[in-house]
């Protein structure tokens, strides 16, 4: 005799437009169950009954299974009582009750589309929009919750007839995809000059025209618009660099295919997955020597046919290259119209948050673009392409953004009370966190002015309808000074919670591994409020997500001018060297200001006190010649890394001196070791090895010192200047060759994209105790 069951199940997690309803449809009607599955605002409800063997084989399946894109997070499983349900159905979405359904992000154009675009056969054969469950627009079109299409940008649209035969088909690979669409009833792409006057022809074929002219080409992708010019033309490179007020920080470069991105940069397994993957990140990676020479190198007397070569001003002075992969049909279809890679940079002037709205791209970018590719189907939300740099045998976030948000990060405990972290102001992201769940916004941008503030207000308001989140407690950096500050205390109706700069730094290193501390914290960045009205920079701490113990720095250094210091890094040189070394090249540049830098230096006017890592890399640059005066934020350190000779083993000593505070570490020996060599006649390149194995020694020691007097035997980094990869490297290897167990940033960025993240950690830490 059969026996019977009905279970009752609630799914949680990414789990809506992803295919999940399909999925569950077809394996019940496989194993020959009745019910019905929807979508619901906390995830998908399903009721299945039938015959206990199959139902078993249901509940096992169902996560085994399930949808690439999904990621389940809990499974609730209830039994009833047979209802007499015949046959499987698929039901129309419960809206009711409190948001905890997840959004998925933005993700690429599947191989299956793919083909459809290629076929000229196939109805939907060069269509720009072609998606399906498992690929396409998601995060930057949804409105609110459930995930259907009337929440969505594409309600604007009616499906034909052919298209909702697909999008009501249980069978078909489009079933319940909100943004189907085809040529006969979806969004249209057009090409518009600067006064939005639409330009006649095929617009990817004439935007293609225009770029092989040297022409600037907006250019609307998922989050919003990019700039774009071919990567070989110098002279379109250096007018897109004039026109966007970007002076030297590098563009990114979207090569067709993989194949294609193999001849610009030196690309290994890890990096071939990044590229290839869903979420599609810009990916730094070594360029080949070959095809792309650094800025000021002479290009090579015959470049192979086959190699497309970089122009100078696309990464000036930089041995890396920021690669991706087109993530839509649009990109891949201009792509294979022009036949060579495109520099494809954020839609904005410097400093402005990327235009997402048609009319404000007209307005805003008409002064930079000559074309606009544009279309019809509206951004919800503006997001910006991630960024990321593979490490051997992991990864760096550098900017979280596009393909990874809006999805969560899964916390270690749940959070007693809803929490608003706000972050700090330069790469700036916010993070709500309710449960085991913490949202980190994607990258905003620095918040200096009054559009990029407006957006992360704006970003803030929709998390929260989208999750149903009501934030109860308000976390915030301790600068007065802040956007992010002042907008956190004027939340009314909350409790605001402080958190010190390199507290959070730590505290998101230990969320990103899930480890409640507590460890010797490592927390190297340019800048942050200290406690003791001094600016810290290069901490150790004693830290857990609770509280910290300040146990060490760098020693302190004034900053001649303030921040002057942080725009010219030669003050830096001056601050550490002081009357040492008077003949070096560094001084003689800047002979008529150098006086003056020392006074201020001398005296403590405009020269306030740091203990920053990123003003002593600043200073090293500057003393080696690489760079004088920054024109984007950490260029002197970055620069300085790109210049050191991996191969060089040496390292500068720095001392390590106790009293009866904390230890300080004289990062002036290493300054002094690095001009002792210069005035030697040594290579710059040697000379910066040896200073970044010297910090990285200097880092380990002192984390021994402080092993013996805590018994911590863990360390977290963090900061900004992790994101330097030689750095990084050398202080993993020599803290586990110590016997250090290191954590490292691998889901948020070290940098201050991931302090949010920190701080929501802190808050709800404290909330809990």
């Amino acid at each position: 005799m059969t026996t019977f069951k009905r279970v009752d199940v609630h799914v949680e997690g990414i789990v809506q437009g992803v295919g999940f309803r399909p999925f569950v449809y077809s394996l019940a009607n496989r194993l020959g169950l009745a019910g019905r599955v929807h979508n619901d605002v906390n995830g998908v409800h399903i009721e299945v009954e039938g015959a206990l063997a199959g139902v078993e084989e249901f509940l096992t399946a169902l996560e085994r299974d399930a949808p690439a894109l999904s990621a389940i997070e809990r499974v609730t499983v209830v039994s009833g009582e047979p209802a007499g349900h015949r046959g499987f159905t698929i039901a129309t979405s419960d809206p009711a009750g409190t948001r905890r359904a997840l959004v998925p992000a933005d993700t690429a154009t599947c191989d299956d589309c793919l083909r459809e675009l290629a076929d000229p056969a196939d109805r939907r054969h060069r269509y720009p929009f072609i998606n399906c469950t498992n690929c396409g627009p998601r995060f930057t079109i949804v409105r609110g919750l459930p995930y259907d299409r009337p929440m969505t940008t594409m309600a604007a649209f009616g499906m034909c007839d052919d298209c909702a035969r697909e999008y009501h088909d249980p069978g078909d690979r489009r079933y319940h995809a909100q943004p189907t669409c085809c040529p006969a009833c979806g969004p249209r792409l057009r090409l518009r000059d600067p006064r939005g006057t639409e330009l006649c022809g095929d617009p990817i074929a004439c935007a293609a025209a225009l770029l092989r002219a040297g022409r600037v080409v907006a250019v609307k992708g998922l989050g919003g618009y990019h700039l774009a010019v071919t990567a070989s033309d110098e002279r379109a490179a250096a007018a897109l660099r004039g026109r966007k007020h970007r002076e030297e920080k590098p563009f990114a470069v979207m090569a067709a295919d993989l194949a294609q991105a193999r001849l610009l940069a030196e690309i290994d397994d890890t990096a071939a997955a990044l590229l290839t993957g869903r979420a599609r990140p810009i990916v730094l990676l070594p360029r080949r020597r070959d095809g792309a020479p650094a800025a000021g190198s002479a290009a090579p007397a015959a470049v192979p046919a086959a190699v497309p070569a970089v122009a100078p001003s696309v990464a000036p002075g930089n041995r890396s290259l920021g690669l991706m992969l087109p993530y839509t049909a649009l990109h891949h279809l201009l792509l294979a119209e022009l036949a060579e890679p495109i520099v494809l940079t954020s839609g904005n002037v410097s400093d402005e948050p990327i235009a997402y709205e048609d009319d404000d791209a007209l307005t805003r970018l008409g002064g930079i673009a000559d074309a606009f590719l544009t279309h019809d189907r509206a951004i919800h939300q503006r997001t910006d392409d991630s960024v990321i740099r593979p490490l051997p045998g992991a990864i760096t976030m550098l900017r979280r953004a596009r393909g990874y948000a809006p999805e969560p990060l899964a916390l270690r405990r749940p959070v007693p009370r809803p929490v608003l972290a706000c972050g700090a102001e330069l790469k700036s992201t916010f993070c709500l966190a309710q449960g085991r769940r913490a949202f980190v916004s994607q990258h905003i941008g620095d918040l200096e002015n009054h559009d990029t503030l407006r957006s992360f207000a704006e970003g803030i308001d929709h998390y929260c309808r989208l999750f149903g989140i009501r934030p109860e407690i308000v976390a915030h950096d301790l600068h007065p000074g802040y956007l992010s500050t002042r907008h956190a205390l004027e939340i009314t109706g909350v409790e605001h919670v402080g958190v010190q700069h390199h507290h959070a730094h730590i505290a998101a290193c230990l969320a990103d591994n899930g480890d409640p501390g507590p460890v010797i914290g490592v927390a190297f960045d340019g800048l942050g409020h200290g406690t003791d009205g001094t600016l810290w920079g290069g901490e150790f701490l004693r830290a857990d997500l609770t509280g910290y113990e300040r146990l060490g720095h760098l020693a302190q250094v004034p900053m001649p001018g303030g921040a002057a210091a942080v725009r010219q890094p030669w003050r830096m040189t001056a601050a550490y060297l002081r009357d040492d070394h008077p003949g070096l090249d560094v001084a003689r540049r800047n002979a008529e200001r150098w006086a003056d830098a020392l006074h201020l230096a001398a005296t403590g006017l405009d020269s306030p006190l740091t203990s920053s890592a990123g003003r002593l890399f600043d200073a090293v640059a500057a003393l080696l010649g690489i760079r004088d005066k920054i024109t984007y934020d950490g260029q002197a350190a970055i620069e300085l890394e790109q210049r050191a000779d991996p191969a060089e083993t040496g390292a500068y000593p720095a001392a390590v001196t106790t009293t009866s505070g904390p230890l300080v570490v004289e990062g002036g020996d290493l300054v002094r070791a690095a001009a002792d060599d210069l005035a030697a006649g040594t290579d710059p390149g040697v000379i910066a090895g040896r200073f970044h194995n010297g910090v990285a020694a200097a880092i380990t020691r002192t984390c021994v010192d402080l092993r013996k007097s805590t018994g911590l035997t863990a360390v977290a980094l963090s900061g900004g200047v992790f994101q330097n990869a030689l750095l990084l490297d050398r202080t993993v290897q020599r803290l586990r060759a110590a016997g250090f167990r290191v954590l490292k940033h691998v889901r948020v960025p070290p940098n201050d994209g991931g302090l949010s993240l920190g701080q929501a950690a802190v808050a709800a830490a404290r909330d809990a105790t």
